[in-house]
């Protein structure tokens, strides 16, 4: 499974790279915390698969990476080849990046 360090991805965001962002959390996680990506839940990854891209890189993020490695390995059996997790989550994100940011 390709990884991202938050270092990487926060080099995607600064030089406007065309990419798609996807949190796996529950939706009262993200609205505690969240990176601007679209908000679709691990329980309902395979339902609303339709909403990722699958002509551009595609990143997926949750708390601390488990979760998003679980939905790509869901997504991966559904034909998506663009996918990278998140190493740490915004967890990482957190500690390397931002430490003002609001994570439980």
């Amino acid at each position: 499974m390709k990884e991202v360090s938050v270092e990487e991805l926060k080099n995607k965001i600064d030089n406007n790279e065309d990419f798609q962002l996807i949190d796996v959390r529950e939706s009262f996680e993200y609205e505690v915390s969240n990176l601007n990506g679209l908000n679709i839940p691990l329980s309902g990854i395979l339902i609303e698969s339709d909403k990722i891209a699958k002509d551009k890189p595609v990143i997926v993020q949750c708390r601390s990476g488990k979760r998003s490695a679980q939905a790509i390995m869901l997504l991966e059996q559904q034909g998506f080849d663009n996918l990278a997790n998140l190493k740490g989550g915004i967890l990482a994100w957190k500690e390397e990046i931002d430490p003002e940011l609001d994570v439980y």
